[in-house]
């Protein structure tokens, strides 16, 4: 399977990751969102990315150039039917990822691959409403997509060799790391990461110590880079939350429960950054712990 066309759904923060770094290795890429006005300011956002890429030393003004040339977008979902590759990116939502592909599929060259960047949602369920759950994988890249260097792979029950080689070597031109992941809940970051966080939730809600105290210790007690809360924030709350439900549900085991105080802070709309307020306040120059 050659692959050279990409399509991209959804103009979010991990979709224009995306679209960035397969443009920048050389491939066609064409973005969709249901708002124009986030396909806008997905590709000023990959361009400003690009810029300090180039500043950097990282990559050439010409391979900026050539890189945002590569990158279109079109208001019409089904538009993407004619690339050898798309990649949902929408919102971590089983019924809206379903009825992405649903209206994909009718209008799909017959050797295009369907794949999903869910975090955690199964993919054997996502492909068994399409018409081609051979050529239907997992494609999870973590955030931020430029920075990060791995991909998850998940095979779906029905995914076929030649889909997972294509996949895989696509990961290899992108310059990323693949990991392959069984179709299990959550995969294998979220699996291990989000049942942490959602601890030091726990730990935060039982009065163990507060925001500061325990995103602290783990970052110089674990040499973690960000503390569980910070990054709870920079993944967003919803997410977090979303996740461990679908462990939760998935697995049928109570230690994956989700803290009833990120349901809490979910359902106030404290999201995180995306939000300016989730563990931390983001609206002043500093952040500043909410509890």
């Amino acid at each position: 399977m050659t692959i050279e066309r990409v399509g991209v759904v959804g103009a979010g923060q991990m979709g224009n990751g995306i679209a960035h770094v397969f443009a920048l290795a050389g491939y066609e890429v064409l973005m969709t969102d249901i708002s124009t006005e986030a396909m806008a300011a997905a590709v000023a956002l990959i361009d400003k990315n690009l810029t300090r890429q180039v500043s950097k030393g990282t990559i050439t003004e010409a391979a900026r150039a050539d890189a945002l040339a590569r990158i279109g977008t079109t208001p019409t979902l089904t538009d993407l039917g004619k690339t050898d590759l798309i990649i949902e990116a929408a919102t971590e939502r089983e019924t809206i990822k379903t009825a992405i592909f649903e209206d994909l599929v009718p209008h799909l060259l017959p050797d295009t691959i369907l794949t999903s960047n869910t975090s955690s949602i199964s993919i054997t369920r996502l492909a068994s409403r399409t018409d081609r759950p051979e050529k239907f994988m997992g494609f999870h890249f973590m955030n931020p997509v430029p920075i990060m260097q791995l991909v998850e792979l998940i095979r779906g029950i029905a995914t076929d060799e030649p889909t997972f080689t294509a996949c895989h070597q696509v990961v290899e031109r992108l310059g990323k790391t693949p990991a392959t992941a069984e179709d299990f809940p959550a995969f294998i970051v979220n699996r291990i990461l989000m049942p942490m966080i959602n601890e030091a939730v726990y730990a935060l809600y039982e009065g163990v110590g507060n925001v500061k105290s325990i995103d602290t210790s783990l970052k110089l007690g674990a040499n973690h880079p960000m503390g569980p809360l910070e990054l709870a924030d920079f993944i967003g709350l919803d997410t977090c939350l979303a996740i461990m439900n679908v462990l939760h549900e998935g697995l049928a085991d109570t230690k994956y429960r989700p803290c009833p105080l990120l349901t809490k802070y979910v359902e106030a709309g404290w999201l995180g950054r995306k939000t300016q307020r989730g563990f931390y306040d983001y609206r002043g120059e500093t952040p500043v712990p909410t509890r």
